[in-house]
């Protein structure tokens, strides 16, 4: 279930699940019409679950409690979970699974297993981080609205002052929340309470707060407002009174829900660790982190086997860059090379703006090149489009990672590669081919954008999302590109593909040792720095990510292998038959999946091409 506090800090938790075995056989009738009576089912309770949070509603494009935000409390979470603790008790007593099709107990398999991992998640809700640098729903939220709160009519506009009308209250239930945790000795890094701050006071600096530039909220909003006046929806007396109310809204609620979130942060500040650790030296921390494992990996692997994991695959991925060095003919070793491409000027776009628009341009038309290929690889193709922007201001970080936002399933709002791009230094041109495929085609738009677009199966398959599932792909993404014409055609590109590859290995080594063997933020670092060639604020910036957001970066490198694995076993059983287009409708034809549930799918499809 996607609850209000999941949308806020956009985190991805699971647990693993047992399916029974089928006792018996049913007929193809019977299978038929228990899936129809089924897949009905799914979608009732599915309209039930979305529309206990309006900003899920807004971000499929849907207009019904466009005037409010979600409860962020507790105890709004805490209601929520139990109306899908009721759904699964209904689900298990009104349908018989093994009267269901393959197809269809997986979407039984899928609705149990989303509903255990948000349980799992609520119960370590005072171990959690509400506010850091990553899961910001004091940056989160003033962009999705930015960005998907679209303003047609006047009633529009009405509910788009309303929701800023409540942002006292949503972050005075957040505030209590990080309070609360405070209180029982859970609290991130200072980097993250100084993040925090200052970001926050980005969005109340200015217009109509004080002197200077419009606030971010404040310019959309007056933006839009014009915008149904040019329209001829208002006209301009009541635009002046719609922007009056705007002001009003920000002054009266959104300023103090600011101010109680900095005046927190600001007195908890000194608390903070200063020198800063992993979650295993927080209470219960290991067992914590044992869970976020479990969660983000969807596979039931120790700290150590994903520890040592990552040290063969970043040894792996070594061998492969000696070669690289080889064919440029570089005389060095490989720390030597990475300085040297760290330190190269014509890897670098101008820290210009004309340099930040040349990335966009770049990135724009590598993803644009690829587009053509994609016929050759994919039965299903993606029908949204996507634009490649930069990080709004209020919410840029010098070397954040590049991310993605889905569009909506009618394809009205397209999907949205963003780039942090206030620092081009951080940005090296050899790695920008590897994480368009990345954030874009063939990676997080084409896997989301066609789960949306899925029309065989139940709708909240089409929404729901796993990171070991969605990072894997995009990782594996990566890799793929690699086997379609025109993309890396020099050595630097291909050297940025295996720095991406190599970044995702690293961070198996470097999130276990942080939160299961006791390493700092500085040799965190020192290890990074020693295996990769990438700038040491990009590397501070990983690092920091991973300290603020426990077992989230295993889940790219574990998806990645668990899907190359799938393949090989597909490769190997079907011989001739197999076929890559199949192959991959397979992993993307059926919604993100935890990945014990995908080699499920898979492991069907395989042997439904045995059976022809």
């Amino acid at each position: 279930m996607r609850t209000a506090i999941a949308f806020a800090l956009a985190a991805a938790l699971l647990t693993p699940l047992a399916t029974p075995a089928p006792a018996f056989a049913a007929t193809a009738g019977e299978q038929a019409a228990e899936g129809a009576r089924l897949n009905q089912w799914f979608e009732t309770k599915f309209e039930e679950m979305v529309m206990m949070s309006p900003l899920q509603l807004t971000q499929l494009g849907r207009k019904e409690r466009y005037g409010e935000l979600d409860d962020l409390s507790l105890e709004g979470e805490e209601k929520q979970l139990a109306w899908y603790k009721a759904t699964v008790d209904e689900l298990r007593r009104e349908f018989d699974y093994n009267s269901l099709s393959p197809q269809d107990q997986l979407s039984y398999d899928l609705w149990v297993y989303d509903y255990e991992r948000d349980a799992e998640a609520l119960r370590w809700h005072a171990n959690d981080y509400i506010f850091t640098q990553m899961q910001g729903p004091h940056t989160g939220i003033p962009s999705m609205i930015i960005s998907t709160h679209k303003v047609d009519t006047e009633q529009d506009m009405v509910d788009y002052i309303s929701r800023v009308n409540q942002f006292e209250r949503a972050y005075g239930q957040l505030v209590e929340r990080t309070e609360a945790n405070a209180a029982a000795g859970v609290r991130p890094p200072y980097f993250a309470y100084d993040a925090v701050i200052a970001e926050s006071r980005k969005l109340i600096t200015g217009a109509p707060f004080s002197d200077g530039p419009d606030t971010a909220l404040w310019e959309d909003g007056k933006v839009k407002i014009a915008a149904l006046v040019e329209n001829g929806v208002i006209d301009e007396p009541r635009a002046q009174q719609l922007r009056g109310e705007l002001e009003a809204a920000l002054k009266q609620s959104y300023l103090p829900g600011y101010e109680r979130l900095i005046a927190f942060m600001e007195g908890d500040r000194a608390n903070a660790p200063t020198a800063a650790t992993g979650v295993g030296s927080l209470p219960n921390g290991a067992e914590y982190y044992r869970s976020r494992l479990d969660t983000y990996t969807t596979l039931n692997l120790t700290a150590d086997e994903v520890h040592q994991l990552g040290l063969d695959e970043v040894a792996r991925i070594r061998g492969e860059m000696d070669a690289v060095m080889s064919q440029v003919d570089f005389e060095g070793d490989l720390a030597a090379f990475f300085e040297h491409m760290k330190t190269a000027d014509w890897n670098y776009y101008p820290d210009t703006d004309e340099g930040r628009q040349a990335y966009i341009a770049d990135a724009t038309a590598a993803i644009d090149n690829i587009s053509t290929q994609l016929p050759q690889y994919f039965g299903i193709l993606p029908k949204a489009p996507l634009e490649v922007r930069r990080v709004e201001p209020f919410r840029e970080q010098d070397g954040a990672a590049q991310h993605y936002r889905g569009g909506t399933p009618d394809g009205s709002r397209p999907g949205i590669y963003y780039a942090h791009l206030s620092d081009m230094t951080a940005m090296p041109k050899n790695m920008l081919e590897v994480i368009a495929y990345h954030e874009g085609i063939p990676g997080h738009h084409m896997q989301i954008s066609i789960a949306q677009e899925l029309e065989d199966v139940p709708t909240f398959r089409t929404q729901f999302g796993y990171s070991a599932y969605s990072e894997g792909w995009g990782l594996y993404a990566e890799k793929l590109a690699k086997e379609m014409p025109g993309t890396y055609q020099d050595p630097y590109a291909e050297f940025g593909r295996l720095s991406s590859e190599l970044w995702r290995a690293i961070r198996l080594v470097v999130d276990t040792g942080l939160h299961a063997k006791g390493w700092t933020e500085d040799q965190a670092i020192a290890y990074f720095q020693e295996n990769s060639s990438q700038p040491l604020e990009s590397i501070r910036s990983e690092v920091r990510r991973y300290i603020a957001w426990p077992g989230q970066a295993t889940s790219y490198k574990i998806g990645m292998l668990k899907i190359e694995e799938l393949r090989s076993r597909a490769e190997a059983e079907l011989g001739e038959d197999f076929d890559i287009r199949a192959f991959h409708d397979a992993v993307l034809g059926g919604g993100a999946l935890p990945l014990l549930l995908l080699e499920k799918r898979v492991d069907q499809w395989i042997a439904d091409v045995k059976a022809g």
